[in-house]
């Protein structure tokens, strides 16, 4: 089975023409499409709101059109934050998710109004002696700890993981906030990224929704809002099928007027915070193939590195590949598809069957809209590549432009070194 392009041979050969290889190609139609289905899949919920996880794409072209849908944004950073500012995203409309947060930082957060979300209990003294006070709305972070059984993602024991409170700790640290004047409670849970399963947000949500009628009963606290965060993946193999998010909708419906419509909590608004499933698949890094080298395997060397799609170096993630121009062509050459880097790691794909590989010929890597160019880096002096939309009309936009040796050189600018690099 094969993953078609979202973008012809004849269009990369215009694109080509004006911004060379390697780049990221974005799909305006395909985030269009997609951002409309999940609002419609969550609209039973009038609270609902999805909070674009930033990490996964933080280039602001494609944030401004998520937010015609209605999106708020899921910040983690300084930057992430005073990038939302920038593009006057403020308020309610942003989640502050973050561990191990520097002071610096939950100032910033309260400045602009976030939703500050809490990974620990002791951070809860550590905001309030940052900015003076406690925010009148809140948020928790659960860790239930153990191996979550619904996932097949790349996270799936939170056990293990670094995020969030045990219950024990949740339930003293909503007490204490209640304490000090909180008004609005909300809880979050992040257990798994990547599920390829219409069931990880229900199960969740059934998680969620019966800690939630504990917390009233027990503590009498009511929340305001549940955060389901991410976890819902996509397919990067092309034999697989891929999460129906109207499916995942009706189940968290069915869930919630299960357990919280009965317990008198109707009111309560449901939060995602999905990154891979709303720009993955409407990403793809565009290279050339530049060389071909015969020794004990057959290799295909192309223009991009891991600095440009870093994820199969970092974990031996899947990431499909379409040799533009021979979609039909038969799978009968074996072949690793590498990068640049002195590293070995650096490698697109390993003993991949794919039709013959000519120099020159242009390779789209699929499924790289999210956690492609975010985790970018310069190792080897390398440089990020430039960000091109696809708008729906057919035309192109460029919407970041390459890194150049003098941003490479940027932070040594006047400290008396290097300076024959900036006349």
């Amino acid at each position: 089975m094969a993953k078609r392009c979202f973008v012809t041979k004849d269009k990369i050969e215009e694109i080509k023409k004006e911004i060379p290889t390697p780049f990221h190609i974005y799909d305006e139609k395909g985030i269009r499409e997609n951002a409309a289905k999940v609002k419609e899949a969550f609209s039973w919920n009038p609270g609902f709101r999805e909070y674009y996880a930033v990490k996964a794409n933080p280039n602001p072209f494609l944030i401004n059109i998520l937010r015609e849908y209605g999106c708020g944004l899921d910040c983690s950073s300084l930057t992430e934050l005073m990038l939302s500012k920038e593009l006057g995203v403020t308020g309610e409309m942003i989640m502050f998710s973050s561990n191990d947060t520097p002071a610096e930082e939950f100032k910033y957060a309260a400045e602009v109004g976030a939703t500050i979300n809490l990974d620990d209990i002791t951070h809860i003294e550590f905001l309030e002696n940052a900015i003076g006070y406690i925010p009148k709305r809140m948020s928790v972070r659960y860790n239930p700890g153990g191996v979550y059984s619904v996932s097949n993602g790349i996270m799936d024991n939170p056990g293990d993981a670094k995020y969030g409170m045990t219950k024990e700790q949740l339930f003293d640290a909503l007490k204490l906030l209640n304490k000090k004047g909180v008004e609005e409670f909300g809880l979050h849970s992040f257990l798994v990224s990547n599920t390829v399963t219409n069931d990880y947000y229900p199960a969740l949500a059934k998680t969620l929704f019966e800690l939630a009628v504990e917390i009233k009963d027990k503590l009498g606290i009511k929340l305001s809002f549940i955060n389901l965060s991410g976890g819902v993946g996509i397919p990067y193999e092309p034999d697989k099928e891929p999460n129906d998010i109207l499916v995942i909708g009706d189940g968290v419906h069915k869930v919630y007027d299960e357990i919280l419509v009965p317990n008198g909590m109707d009111n309560v608004s449901i939060y995602t915070e999905m990154g891979r499933f709303m720009m993955g698949p409407y990403g793809g890094l565009v290279t050339e193939a530049i060389h071909e080298k015969h020794t004990y395997k057959e290799y295909i060397g192309v223009d991009a590195c891991a600095v440009n799609l870093m994820r199969p170096a970092m974990y031996g993630a899947y990431h499909h590949i379409t040799v533009l121009g021979k979609e039909d062509a038969p799978l009968d050459h074996t072949y690793d598809v590498t990068g640049s880097l002195c590293e070995n790691n650096d490698k697109f794909a390993i003993d991949r069957k794919l039709p013959k590989i000519d120099v020159g010929d242009i390779l789209f890597i699929h499924d790289a809209g999210a956690h492609g160019f975010s985790m970018g880096y310069n190792y080897n002096g390398k440089l990020k590549s430039a960000e091109v939309l696809l708008k729906e009309d057919g035309s192109y936009k460029l919407i970041r432009n390459a890194e150049t040796p003098q941003d490479y050189f940027a932070t040594l600018k006047g400290l008396g070194i290097v300076e024959g690099l900036f006349r």
